[in-house]
């Protein structure tokens, strides 16, 4: 018997996650702060619930896809929906969210007898259109091999380890990401500044040691100059200062990382929050005088 999954959030990552849940067979119930965003799912075959307690009331399996770590808790904790879950059914929180908040919601459904796992993705909505996301799941291992069957509905799952290892590891991809779509952007500033064709420069490069998946599909994404966002950079700056938080928290320090918060935060703040994290390319055109290249 597969297991009744409620899904609460269903927005650009978490519409799709849902979709691929309901291709594989589960029963699924949804729930959305904006309605409009889950009656869409209804034609692919899932409940709509008019609250989220009686989203998760029957549900052997919760899972939540919101914005930040305050979402999740007043969702949770503070609208009282942490207390609807029954005993024995599995949270699994695939939000990006703190891995100290992480481990504080582990210990508050776990005193409830309700399994966690942290489990946030990568991938972008590309990958949770596809089922592809890569999927970093913290806590118990023996939850992690119960809950396989519904990670591989959307991606490839991997357990890293106890609670709030999985949101470790999502902000050690989230520090990757941020420094590299930095440093795509300054290598194609710096090689079209000279009067090389930056098309062309993304393309020399992918077959070398500067090849990833950013240069090709961030790097696209500046050439055609196109940042409607699959990852807003007003997230991308909620991940670093998590990133930076934690790094905090184990007395490390992150000078690259810290840096690059600095230019995403001021890129925010410039009233970019809301564009592609792929936009940092237009606020270091703008440092640069280069502002012009927004219209090229």
């Amino acid at each position: 018997m597969k297991p009744k999954i409620a899904f609460l959030g269903t927005g650009l990552m978490g519409a799709p996650m849902c979709r691929c849940l309901l291709k594989a067979g589960f029963e699924l119930s949804v729930w959305n702060r904006s309605i409009v965003k889950a009656e869409a799912l209804q034609a692919d075959g899932a409940t709509l619930a008019d609250t989220p307690i009686a989203a998760v009331k029957s549900a052997d399996v919760v899972i939540t896809m919101l914005s930040d770590g305050p979402a999740v808790s007043d969702l949770m904790f503070d609208q009282g929906v942490a207390e609807a879950i029954a005993e024995g059914a599995t949270r699994i929180d695939m939000s990006s969210i703190g891995a100290d908040e992480a481990m504080e919601h582990a210990e508050r459904h776990l005193a409830r007898g309700v399994a966690y796992l942290d489990a946030p993705v990568s991938g972008g909505t590309k990958g949770a259109t596809a089922g592809e996301l890569a999927i970093m799941a913290g806590g118990a291992a023996e939850t992690f091999a119960a809950m396989e069957p519904v990670f591989a509905a959307m991606g490839r799952a991997t357990h890293v380890g106890p609670n709030g290892c999985g949101q470790l590891s999502k902000l050690a991809n989230q520090v990757i990401v941020a420094i590299t779509i930095g440093a795509v952007s300054e290598a194609l500033i710096l090689a079209g500044g000279g009067g090389a064709d930056r098309a062309q420069v993304r393309e020399a490069l992918q077959g070398g040691f500067a090849s990833s998946r950013i240069l090709s599909e961030h790097g696209q994404r500046m050439v055609q100059r196109q940042f409607e966002p699959g990852g807003p950079a007003k997230f991308q700056v909620k991940d670093l200062k998590n990133a930076l938080a934690a790094a905090e928290r184990l007395g490390l320090d992150l000078p690259i990382t810290r840096l690059t918060n600095e230019l995403f935060t001021a890129m925010v703040a410039s009233g970019k929050g809301d564009m592609d994290h792929s936009g940092l390319l237009t606020h270091l055109e703008a440092i640069n005088g280069l502002e012009e290249e927004k219209d090229a």
